[in-house]
């Protein structure tokens, strides 16, 4: 891609930003093009592009971090801000010594078909009517519809002294859409937000209609569910459903900063069993199409298949380029920020666990009484002791090994590590979901997936008696 900076220019600006003294300084060159568009009752309510172009510039000395960021990406503007950073960091005048930038290129790990800046706005327009036009065919009792697209093109730049020169060009178009669906027992709403780091291609495999069906489909199961039950069951989670359960229950934990700060449960656990021995849990930054995927993280660092639990074993963290340094290790990949404006920390990409080898049919079958989850909503969870309470958006009983009637209004309430060591069946199946994830005020695309699995035993908290 085109150079966003003048190599030169990023020569001279590290050299600044060492001149007072410093271990190590980094340019993040960040140039971010978006569309948006939603529609609401039939109209469509907003249509609005942006772009964001500026640069974060990192010092670190000793045990302090300075960091500066301007939206000026001149010479003298991104001097001015290594000069501040600097000045951040605390240093004292020393010996420089930087070595000569050497670009490194990182595999695509997948191609772009149609950059979305290339798509007229009408048709994206388009694809909003079809899917309010699609969910309203489903039921009647659909009162509300309302779809979102959105796109973002996003080209990154990172230079630092250690002589790293590295570029990236990240696409991900996503869809949305919710329905509200009017009934005895209320408003009931269903979601539908598939999302993969491509272009407008997406649509060639997704049809805008189809995720609509879904939305309203969830809607109207929830308008005829009855209440969930209460107390401890078997738990089925459909393929990709608890994606997210064992992104925040888990995941986090296994962040290596969390774990240097003494806030994970799975601090100091490296080799331990920690899990069922059918789990094994990757973080992969190169799953092409995914939504968390690219070829650098964010500092520079190409991506890469990190195994985190291998047969139930806690065999690695994930790490950023600072911490990964304080261990005399290399980073994994996984120092990310939401933008220029922000320093890079440890942050998941694709989190997934293994498809094992189960008939997801037969999990279902040899399950005499449980809860069948198909999706799941939000959810809070504890780092440091790994309890968790999540939000179940769709989700049917399962008696004498069979699904049967759905039910609505309820949580999954348990211990992250308790769950993985619970996991006593997983399918041949899988499936991800797409999200944004947050983290010290901060939010990163993410995906996560899993197989269909069995938790042998989860609290849930419904409103009826079991």
């Amino acid at each position: 891609m085109t150079q966003l900076v003048d190599e030169t220019v990023l020569d001279r600006t590290l050299r600044a930003a060492l001149r007072n003294g410093g271990d190590f300084a980094e340019v993040f060159v960040e140039d971010r093009r978006t569309t948006a568009a939603r529609l609401d009752d039939r109209r469509v309510e907003e249509m609005v592009s942006g772009r964001e172009r500026g640069a974060g510039i990192r010092v670190v000395r000793g045990g302090t971090t300075g960091f500066a960021h301007t939206a000026d990406l001149s010479e003298d503007g991104l001097r001015d801000a290594a000069e501040a950073a600097a000045a951040a960091a605390r240093g004292e005048a020393g010996k420089t010594n930087i070595v000569a930038l050497t670009r490194r290129n990182a595999p695509r790990p997948h191609d772009v078909e149609v950059l979305p800046e290339s798509v007229e706005k009408s048709a994206k327009a388009d694809l909003l009517a079809r899917a309010d036009d699609a969910a309203r065919t489903e039921s009647e009792t659909i009162r509300q519809v309302s779809a979102s697209y959105a796109d973002a093109r996003r080209r990154i730049l990172v230079a630092n002294s250690d002589g790293l020169l590295a570029d990236d060009d990240q696409v991900r178009t996503r869809f949305l859409v919710n329905c509200v669906a009017d009934s005895d027992t209320g408003l009931q709403t269903g979601t539908e937000a598939p999302g993969r780091s491509v272009g407008f291609e997406l649509f060639d495999e997704i049809a805008p209609e189809a995720v609509a069906r879904i939305a309203a489909r969830r809607a109207l199961t929830a308008a005829r569910a009855r209440p969930a039950p209460s107390g401890k069951l078997a738990v089925v989670l459909k393929r990709g459903a608890g994606g997210v359960l064992f992104h925040e229950a888990c995941g986090h934990g296994l962040e290596a900063d969390l774990v240097g700060r003494d806030a994970s449960v799975f601090g100091g656990r490296v080799g331990e069993m920690v899990a069922s021995p059918l789990v094994t849990v990757v973080d992969d930054g190169t799953y092409a199409r995914e939504w968390g995927t690219y070829a650098i993280d964010d500092e520079g660092t190409p991506a890469q298949r990190n195994v985190l639990i291998e047969n139930g074993v806690l065999t690695d963290y994930m790490w950023d380029l600072t911490r990964a340094a304080k261990e005399g290790r290399g980073s994994s990949g996984n120092g990310r920020r939401e933008t220029y404006q922000h320093l890079p920390m440890v942050r998941m990409t694709n989190t997934y666990l293994l498809a094992g080898e189960e008939d997801p049919d037969d999990i279902i079958s040899q399950t005499p009484y449980g809860l069948y989850c198909v999706a799941l909503g939000g959810g809070q969870v504890n780092t440091a002791t790994g309890d968790f309470v999540f939000g179940i958006t769709e989700a049917y009983m399962i008696e004498n090994g069979e699904i049967t009637e759905p039910v609505r209004a309820a949580q999954l309430i348990g211990n992250g590590p308790e769950a993985l060591r619970s996991v006593d069946a997983v399918g041949s199946d899988f499936d991800t979901w797409a999200g944004t994830c947050g983290k010290d005020g901060q939010g990163v695309p993410v995906s996560a997936g899993q197989p269909t699995l069995r938790v042998a035993e989860l609290t849930v908290g419904g409103t009826a008696g079991v």
